[in-house]
């Protein structure tokens, strides 16, 4: 027995060094930082041409052409160079699947299809080979979500640096994710399709239900009542403290969970959103933001536009309708390893009708605004956190490199698994003798 513990113990051992990735988290801000003399965009306000920006204690300080610099400084000149906020992924399952073939590396989804006591935040890898790689694209938070059938748990903000997943949170619990596909079973027969619709949206029903009776006895009396987690998670939900983040792509899913909301006044934020074009006037009128599930998709119907995917986030737009582009999220092929790509989906959308502007909002402020964090994060703005990237380029370029970046006024280490291995290869080619 005490051989076969120390087997396991080694193996775990062994196993945690093959998914640690070798970055170590960024110190705190140790003084004042300025950047000078580089395109800044603030996302809220006019860019700012040869503008400076200075931030200190992990909060920006001072924004613009001409301001004052204190003593003991360092200083980065900025010439040619473009400055972001951060880059903010909607939706994702990073830090929570590592490789999709691996089972061991995969925490994304409980037992069971009813979770809402799930708590992402606790289950997050801070030593993921995912999250330096998005860090490298720009991606500096992600918004995380367990997966599921249906009831998926609670989301969270994560900052893609740090040595714990505790220092790593912004903001926890961030929502209740909810599949309301699961909601919409289909049936050849509209009777049959109805029918078990119906079932579903009454099971939901006597759920809110439960959560509402357990709410008031808990509020008359609180040592009376047995604590009952999941009933306990969903009650912010139903008081509408946080919102729900429903995935829902066809029209039939998005109009039903807009009702149910509207009926039980609830909080809602719609997530994939396929056809929420088409029930523009209904988001609209009930300030319902939309979370695009990636600009990179197939058509959903045969009679779909080849581009009906990449005109989504300016259909949106024009239709006046509150959104952010996320990469490919849970339940997506790739997933959280695709969270790198994400300022290319908001490039595919400019390629289809979006202003730039537009997308590169849609990526940072829109992101925050939509899951609560704006106050922190989303734009480059005096008081807020100095969570910024520094480029060579305009981000929405694949030939941009992300030079810089910071969290909270910490500079964070740019290298990855990517890097490691072009260096690698890179020397192999230069230590091969010619002719071979």
């Amino acid at each position: 027995m005490n051989r076969l513990i120390c087997f396991l113990v080694l193996l775990l051992v062994i196993s945690g060094k093959t998914i640690a990735h070798d970055q170590i988290p960024g110190s705190s801000q140790s003084g004042p930082i300025l950047i000078q003399n580089a395109t800044i965009y603030p996302v809220d306000d006019a860019v700012i041409a040869n503008g400076s920006i200075l931030f200190d204690n992990g909060r920006i300080v001072a924004l613009g052409q001409d301001i004052a610099v204190p003593e003991d400084t360092r200083v980065i000149e900025g010439t040619g160079k473009h400055v972001y906020p951060g880059l903010i992924e909607s939706m994702t399952d990073l830090g929570l699947r590592e490789v999709a073939a691996v089972e061991v590396t995969v925490d994304r989804t409980e037992t069971g299809d009813l979770n809402p006591n799930v708590r992402s935040w606790v289950a997050v890898n801070p030593d993921s080979e995912l999250i330096p790689v998005a860090r490298a694209g720009g991606v500096l938070l992600a918004h995380v979500s367990p997966g599921g059938p249906w009831i998926r748990g609670q989301t969270s903000v994560m900052q893609l640096d740090g040595w714990t997943a505790k220092e790593m949170n912004l903001k926890a619990p961030a929502g209740m994710s909810v599949n309301w596909n699961w909601m919409m079973p289909s049936d050849k027969d509209a009777k049959k399709q109805a029918s078990k619709r119906n079932e579903k949206l009454a099971e939901l029903d006597e759920l809110f239900d439960r959560v509402r009776r357990y709410g008031d006895a808990k509020a008359a009396s609180p040592k009376q009542v047995t604590s009952d987690v999941r009933l306990e998670a969903m009650l912010p939900v139903i008081r509408g403290q946080q919102p729900m983040f429903v995935a829902a792509n066809r029209r039939a899913a998005i109009e039903s969970a807009v009702a149910y909301s509207v009926k039980n006044d609830l909080r809602l934020v719609i997530y994939g959103g396929y056809d929420a074009a088409e029930c523009a006037d209904l988001l609209r009128e009930y300030k319902i933001p939309v979370i695009v599930s990636a600009t990179y998709r197939l058509p959903m119907y045969r009679h779909d536009a080849y581009d009906a995917a990449y005109t989504l986030p300016n259909r949106l737009k024009e239709a006046g309708v509150q959104f952010s582009i996320a990469g490919e999220g849970p339940g997506y092929p790739g997933g959280s390893s695709n969270t790198r790509n994400l300022p290319y989906h908001a490039a595919c959308a400019v390629a289809y009708g979006l202003p730039r502007e537009d997308a590169i909002r849609a990526v940072t402020l829109s992101a925050a605004e939509i899951l609560g964090i704006d106050d922190r994060v989303g734009s480059i703005s005096i008081g807020k956190d100095a969570s910024l990237i520094v480029c060579d380029g305009d981000i929405l370029e694949t030939e941009t490199n992300v030079e810089l970046a910071f969290l909270q006024g910490r500079e964070v280490d740019l290298t990855s698994r990517h890097t490691m291995l072009f260096k690698k290869y890179q020397q192999k080619y230069r230590q091969k003798p010619k002719g071979d």
